[in-house]
């Protein structure tokens, strides 16, 4: 069974899902998958400093903690959220705030920024791409999941199923080539990474090449 999402403000907050807790082997190893990618992309940057955008409970901020010697901003529109990370990360290289994507501008440039499994939330994810690019100073890694795979293997493993396997809160749908399009209006690819049911990328900041 899904786990019942936490709603705050009408917003669905944290992973929504069971995707990091699931006991099952198969959904286990693509999660390994997963977060190889997300290593593998780290290592390419090479980043002194992280801004994460959307950290949820901190399941990738862990990732970059094990594959950086960066400083990392982690932040999430949840305080409720930024609390749960907070105490399952303990390390004084990371710091967890609550800030909402929108707000980017006031926030350093970094490194790298990473945002995952974020965009899919948001009404107008043009701006938050734009806000991501703004940031990128200049790396970004950027996931969402992949279309309409992801419904598909929701559906199959019973989950979601009175909304055809759509998870809680996800507004935007791409498949990778329609996303690897969407992204390009901002940032040059520099990797793609499939890993199913997601596609992740390792991208350069257009902004920052023109600054």
């Amino acid at each position: 069974m899904a786990k019942t999402p936490l709603i705050e403000e009408g917003l669905v907050v944290g992973t929504g899902s069971d995707k990091y807790e699931t006991k099952n082997p198969l959904a286990q190893y693509l999660l390994r998958q997963f977060d190889k990618s997300i290593a593998e992309l780290v290592n390419l940057a090479r980043p002194d400093s992280i801004l994460e955008v959307g950290c949820g409970e901190g399941h990738v901020t862990d990732i970059l903690l094990k594959n950086s010697t960066a400083n990392i901003q982690a932040l999430d529109i949840s305080q409720t959220i930024v609390d749960i990370a907070r105490d399952a990360i303990d390390s004084t290289r990371v710091d967890f705030q609550q800030f909402n994507i929108y707000d980017l501008a006031e926030k350093d440039i970094a490194d790298l920024v990473v945002c995952c499994e974020v965009l899919e939330h948001l009404e107008t994810p043009e701006t938050g791409l734009l806000r991501l690019a703004e940031k990128a100073a200049p790396y970004a890694i950027i996931s969402v999941p992949r279309e309409p795979l992801w419904r598909l293997l929701n559906f199959m493993r019973g989950a979601h199923v009175s909304n055809l396997g759509n998870s809680p809160g996800h507004i935007q749908h791409w498949s990778q080539k329609a996303f690897i399009q969407f992204v390009e209006t901002q940032f040059e690819i520099v990797s793609v990474k499939a890993p199913l049911p997601w596609t992740v990328l390792l991208l350069k900041s257009r902004q920052f090449n023109n600054s």
